[in-house]
């Protein structure tokens, strides 16, 4: 299992790391497609390809082939949405907030999966990138389509482990 051999590549001094990986992973009380989507998507996110190499083909394997495309589609979207609207946020002059963007964003009106889902995960990537603006406009949609504040937290704790695992691992990485 791909997910073993990523939770043994992380070194002693985080080993907090290693056991959140698997409890995040291992004990969700998510829906399979709403985990591994999470977790693949994230796992781009992270920019870590070890983590990346390791999570997907796990992820692959759990998620139908839309599912699959869906995961990758909102890390991709996000990539650039998160970008765009964390430094429409952050500027000073508030004119830019009134500006059309003039962006493409077709996939989050037809992902091809469950709009819950994939508002789920462009949320974890939000997460990961920092983007305020994202997490409330996606925290509210998912808050006003029923899920649980325990579902979108356990997005983010998903977020926050595969981040600090891919960061980790890189480090390590680079200082071999």
């Amino acid at each position: 299992m791909a997910l073993d051999e990523l939770k043994s590549a992380v070194p002693d001094y985080a080993k907090d790391l290693k056991l959140n990986l698997g409890s995040v992973i291992g004990n969700s009380d998510l829906p399979a497609q709403q985990l591994w989507g999470t977790v693949l998507a994230t796992a781009i996110a992270s920019r870590s390809p070890r983590v990346l190499r390791e999570l997907e083909p796990e992820a692959k394997a759990n998620l139908s082939p839309e599912a699959y495309t869906a995961a990758k589609s909102a890390a991709a979207i996000m990539a650039m949405n998160n970008v765009f609207y964390r430094t429409r946020h952050l500027l000073s002059d508030n004119e830019y907030g009134t500006m059309r963007a003039g962006l493409r964003m077709n996939v989050i009106g037809n992902p091809g999966v469950d709009k819950v889902d994939f508002e789920l995960w462009s949320f974890a990537v939000s997460a990961i990138n920092g983007c305020g603006m994202c997490l409330d406009s996606h925290e509210q949609v998912l808050r006003k389509a029923g899920v649980d504040r325990e579902v979108v937290q356990e997005a983010f704790k998903i977020a926050s482990v595969i981040q600090a695992v891919g960061v980790t691992l890189d480090a390590e990485d680079a200082l071999a």
